[in-house]
């Protein structure tokens, strides 16, 4: 199958450096020899169809799996080596992960706060509920939100540490298409405003069209390809991301693409 990457030069300083990670589960190749690069201040969206490597690639990512070889470097740090410091430098959230639901939305982002060494988090905790459209629900149990409230905490709380990279895992998911729409603008005016990386796996399309500088689409634990949507969809002949998507998951690309 035919790979596309539109990358023709390494950046000086880059935000995600990656050569040839590989991931193996005895006989099994979960990821296998990816190489990407990532610029700061970069939007990216990392797709693939369920089982293509995105969740453990994440993981490599995160210093949560171990490669089994390969090369994974973070603000310039290698990553597992140097996991504190570069934890101290970005953040990561999911939907799927709850916060303590016996603590309000307050305590929780307190504690996180704490955790982070904020010097002013009164100042940042109030900006970045107002933001998310979370200021009246500060008193409210965080185990009492709708999936909807609890996703925008997740993100206030990803944000606390003013991340040079933040890693989303389907940033929108349980949002309606207001309240994701209102996510996205968000995040496009934070890295507008601070040069912020954004890192990000999502299944809706429509969204990674709007959202995403660059795109890296993962099949089989393989990079199939890598640029601008736009680009992208040029170069495999197709109208939106989500045909293109739907070909990979249903096994037509090969056919589809010339191989």
């Amino acid at each position: 199958m035919a790979v596309y990457n539109a990358a023709v030069t390494l950046p000086v300083d880059p935000a995600i450096l990656v050569q040839h990670l590989t991931k193996h589960y005895g006989a099994l190749a979960v990821v296998e020899d990816l190489s990407f690069v990532v610029e700061r201040g970069e939007i990216v969206g990392f797709l693939g169809p369920n089982g293509a490597g995105k969740t453990t690639t994440l993981g490599m990512l995160l210093g949560l799996l171990r490669p089994t070889r390969g090369r994974v470097e973070i603000l310039g740090l290698p990553m597992p080596e140097a996991r504190r410091g570069i934890l101290a430098r970005v953040n990561f959230t999911s939907p799927y992960v709850s916060l303590p639901g016996n603590l309000t939305v307050g305590e929780n982002l307190a504690v996180f706060a704490r955790l982070y060494g904020l010097a002013r988090p009164r100042d940042r905790i109030d900006a970045l509920l107002q933001r998310f459209g979370l200021t009246r629900l500060r008193d409210r149990a965080a185990g009492r939100l709708s999936s909807g409230e609890g996703t925008r905490l997740g993100l206030v709380k990803a944000l606390l540490n003013d991340p040079e990279v933040l890693f989303l895992d389907e940033p929108t998911a349980s949002l309606d298409p207001d309240g994701a729409e209102r996510v996205r603008q968000a995040l496009k005016e934070i890295r507008d405003e601070r040069g912020m990386t954004l890192f990000y796996t999502s299944h809706n399309m429509q969204e990674v069209e709007r959202l995403s500088d660059r795109i890296l689409f993962l099949h089989r634990g393989r990079l199939l390809a890598d640029g601008a949507p736009g680009d992208v969809l040029r170069r495999f002949e197709r109208d939106t991301l989500e045909h293109m998507f739907l070909d990979v998951a249903r096994e037509e690309a090969p056919a589809a693409w010339g191989g």
